[in-house]
């Protein structure tokens, strides 16, 4: 349902392709990647990995987080297998959380791991407790814990999400290559 790459590349794959795929409902290209291969100061959040009892929240704010990224309810789509990736992410260890009172105040999964790097997605907090700083001092936490073993973490942003950007940009993280996203229904 998407092609994700170097802007470059995916654009020469989607002229050769593009009169034999349907539309997409979405092209985003100029997506900037940022890299971070140095530990920021610690946000001293509660930040853990996921836990299964952590799943019910977690499948709605994941939900919740897709059709804010995508424009696509994909737990609509299909409930049980949105469930699954979720439980996945949790029994794989791809999934962090900071939680407060039953609140969400961080959340990330690493959506890619090799040697090399680790891809984070879904990078979100509560809508309601967004700029308070709790974004900030969980990614901070979250990149110090994976750079223990992992030389880079990464993540790549809409261009228009300023205060992703933002984010990103104060704990440290510098911005490398160029990506595009064709989403399709």
């Amino acid at each position: 349902r998407m092609v994700v790459g170097e802007e470059g590349a995916v654009t020469e794959l989607w002229e050769l392709v593009r009169s034999t795929f349907p539309e997409p409902i979405d092209d985003r290209p100029g997506q900037p990647v940022y890299v971070l291969d140095r530990p920021p100061p610690s946000g001293e959040s509660g930040l853990r990995r996921a836990r299964l009892d952590d799943l019910d929240r977690l499948v709605v704010a994941a939900a919740a987080a897709y059709r804010e990224e995508v424009g696509v309810d994909a737990y609509a789509r299909d409930p049980s297998l949105f469930e699954w990736r979720t439980r996945a992410q949790i029994e794989e260890g791809r999934s962090w959380v900071w939680m407060e009172d039953g609140r969400i105040l961080f959340k990330a999964e690493a959506s890619a791991w090799t040697p090399a790097a680790v891809q984070l997605q879904q990078v979100w907090v509560e809508p309601e407790l967004r700029g308070q700083g709790y974004g900030k001092r969980g990614l901070a936490d979250l990149c110090r814990l994976l750079l223990e073993t992992t030389p880079n973490v990464c993540l790549f942003v809409r261009p228009e999400n300023v205060p992703a950007i933002g984010l990103y940009d104060g704990i440290g993280m510098r911005r490398t290559i160029t990506y595009r996203s064709l989403i399709f229904a």
